[in-house]
This record gives structure tokens, C-alpha cells and sequence, in this order.
């Protein structure tokens, strides 16, 4: 099958990547979903013919990242856009946290994002086009208490975003990324009951924001960290 426009979305079966597909299938994309869980459950748009499911892939894997890559080729021909939204939060103060919980942010905040990129990269400089997005925070400017791991690793996304946009200028490939508040999804509410929902950033709201810098509506803009911080 041949799209226009085709999008690769990691941490496609997680709530921002749902949105994202979601939106990304009404501007007529053709989307390939990829996430570390086996199965994407409830999606009204897992039957169409402009999505191709992956689960069950390790994004860390570079030979698997390549074959999601290969597989986005084979069903759309040409690969437009990645969204790297595959990652993870963790809350503990560093006194009592495990030394562990930084290799384990690193690897699913970071080393997600660069894997992917570096998969895709081939394809995007042979186009001489393409548009990269990834997803870092608000945390990775100023850290809070609690967050020491998770912040650390959302500033690497941003300085890998800074650095890659800077080495592909003048090759046709775009580097952005969003930094969001607090995403209101219902893992955060369960964790935070008292809060004003209202307040966070929805998935719906920041897909779109993701979907505006992997367009060609975003031609000028390269190297952002674009803050989409709701009301917070």
C-alpha cells in the first residue's frame, strides 16, 4: 500500500501514542505503531488498512528497530515522520532509590529515541527529507525532588534533539521535540487523585503539537524543545 505520508509512532499503544495515531490517521498518514507489549487492545483504528500494528518489539534493539523501519517501507514506500514517544516516569527520592532506576530511565527514555532515529536515519537522508519528534519535559530544564533519574534522562533527550538537528541542517531531516507538563493520563491521575485534571496537558492536545512539528507546516523549525505545558 502507497500513503502520501507515512509516520512511524514508538510507544504506540500507550496513551499519547493512541492520540497520535489517532490524529495522524484523520490527516490521512500511514501509521506504523510500535511498542514493547504484544498486543494494542481497544483502538477503533487497529483494522485499517493505513495502520501496520508492531508489537512486541524492543525499540532498544537496533536490528529490531531496523526491521520496524524495513516492514514501514514494504507496506507504504516512503517513511515522512518518527515520533519517539516510547518512554517512562518514575518517582522516588535518591536516598532511597536503587542505582538501577537511572540505567532503566536511560534506557527507556534515551536510548528508545536515539535507537529509532538511528534506524530511520538511512532512509530519511537518502529522501533528503524527514521529520524526527521526540518527547521530553519540563523536568528536563529544572529538575524537582523525586525525579533526579527521570529528569537527568529527559535532559539527554534535549541535548540529543539540540545535537542531531544541528548535524542534519542541511541535510533535509528535522529534529523537535516537546517538553510537557504533566500529561493527563489515568496512571497520573490514579497517582495524584487530588489534582485539577483540567490543569495537564491532554495526549489528544500534545499529539497534535507533535503531529505540527513532523509536518511541512514545521519546514522552518529544527532544534525546538517546544514547551506545551497546559495551565500548570
Amino acid at each position: 500500500m502507497t500513503v502520501n505520508k507515512t509516520i512511524i509512532i514508538t510507544g504506540g499503544f500507550g496513551s499519547l501514542g493512541r492520540a497520535a495515531a489517532q490524529a495522524a490517521l484523520e490527516q490521512g498518514y500511514g501509521i506504523v505503531l510500535v511498542d514493547r507489549a504484544e498486543q494494542l487492545l481497544g483502538a477503533d483504528f487497529s483494522d485499517s488498512p493505513q495502520v501496520l500494528i508492531c508489537g512486541g518489539v524492543d525499540i532498544c534493539d537496533f536490528a529490531q528497530a531496523q526491521s520496524v523501519v524495513a516492514k514501514a517501507q514494504a507496506q507504504f514506500g516512503e517513511v515522512s515522520a518518527l515520533l519517539n514517544i516510547a518512554g517512562g516516569f518514575h518517582w522516588a527520592n535518591f536516598d532511597s532509590d536503587e542505582l538501577d532506576t537511572w540505567d532503566r530511565l536511560y534506557q527507556m527514555n534515551v536510548k528508545t529515541a536515539v535507537t529509532a532515529s538511528k534506524a530511520v536515519l538511512p532512509v530519511f537522508l537518502q529522501q533528503q527529507r524527514g521529520s524526527i519528534v521526540c518527547v521530553s519535559a519540563g523536568a528536563a530544564v529544572k529538575g524537582e525532588a523525586g525525579i533526579a533519574a527521570y529528569a537527568a534522562s529527559k535532559a539527554g533527550v534535549s541535548r540529543f534533539v539540540e545535537s542531531l538537528a544541528s548535524e542534519l541542517k542541511d541535510k533535509g531531516v528535522r529534529v523537535n521535540a516537546v517538553a510537557p507538563s504533566i500529561i493527563d493520563t489515568q496512571p497520573n491521575r490514579e497517582a495524584m487523585p487530588d489534582e485539577d485534571f483540567s490543569r495537564w496537558v491532554s495526549p489528544a492536545a500534545l499529539a497534535k503539537v507533535m503531529l505540527f512539528l513532523a509536518s511541512d507546516e514545521a519546514s522552518a523549525v529544527s532544534g525546538s524543545i517546544l514547551p506545551v505545558t497546559g495551565r500548570v
